[in-house]
Parts: C-alpha cells; sequence; structure tokens
C-alpha cells in the first residue's frame, strides 16, 4: 500500500510557505493553480486548494477556523524543541504545554487552516516502552 496525504487549504501559495518553512518540505510537482506536491516526509503530501465554503461533503461545506477531526498527522522529530520554534516562526499555533510520557514527548499544534498536528519526540524505545 501506497499512502497520499491531501489536505485541503484555502490558499495554495501561504500554505506552501507555511509547510516547507514549518517541517522543511520541498516543493516537487505542480498542478496548476490548484495543487503542489510537498515532498520529504516518507509519503508525499498534496496541497489542493479548495474555497472556503465549498462543498466539502455532502453534509458540510468546508471551513478552515480550528476544526477537530478524528484524523491527524504526527511529525516525529529528534528534537522537539527546535522543531516547534520552527513551526511557531512558521505560523502554527501551539494548543497546550508539552507533554513527556515514558515513550517521548509531544505537542499539538494547529496548522493556518484549522487543521492539527503533533510533534513527536520518541524517548529511550519509543512506543515500545509501552508495548504489552
Amino acid at each position: 500500500m501506497q499512502l497520499l496525504v491531501n489536505i485541503d487549504v484555502a490558499d495554495l501559495a501561504s500554505a506552501q510557505a507555511f509547510y516547507t518553512a514549518a517541517f522543511g518540505l520541498t516543493a516537487g510537482r505542480r498542478f496548476g493553480d490548484s495543487g503542489v506536491e510537498l515532498l520529504g516526509a516518507q509519503a508525499p503530501i498534496y496541497l489542493l486548494q479548495k474555497p472556503q465554503g465549498s462543498t466539502g461533503t455532502a453534509q458540510s461545506a468546508r471551513d478552515y477556523a480550528r476544526h477537530w477531526t478524528p484524523i491527524h498527522c504526527d511529525v516525529v522529530v529528534d528534537d522537539l524543541d527546535a522543531a516547534l520554534t520552527q513551526a511557531l516562526a512558521a505560523g502554527a499555533v501551539q494548543e497546550g504545554d508539552v507533554r513527556t510520557a515514558n515513550w517521548g514527548r509531544i505537542v499539538h499544534l494547529a496548522d493556518p487552516f484549522g487543521h492539527g498536528w503533533c510533534l513527536l519526540q520518541f524517548l529511550g524505545r519509543g512506543y515500545d516502552e509501552i508495548t504489552t
């Protein structure tokens, strides 16, 4: 299986600027004025320009205010403090304190388009520290 990550955004240029600055991704292919492929993660990330209020599903229109979704992406980093500083400088919003668990450290963020992200720094054996 190949995984592709698609992220709807209201403004493609500002989204590309955010994701390249926040996470160190680089632009790959462009799809006219409505999409760009970002490379540098284990899966390609596709930013797709979709206007605010356009139909996302039959039940709801797109809203780029901060929203909850049952799916989010985690970005695994070597240095959480440095990665957090970089993401905040790019325009991410920190949601809560950095927390430490026996598997590592985590902080919740929101991007400028309302999508939730987590930065993770594994410690010790990472998730193997809590495997049962």
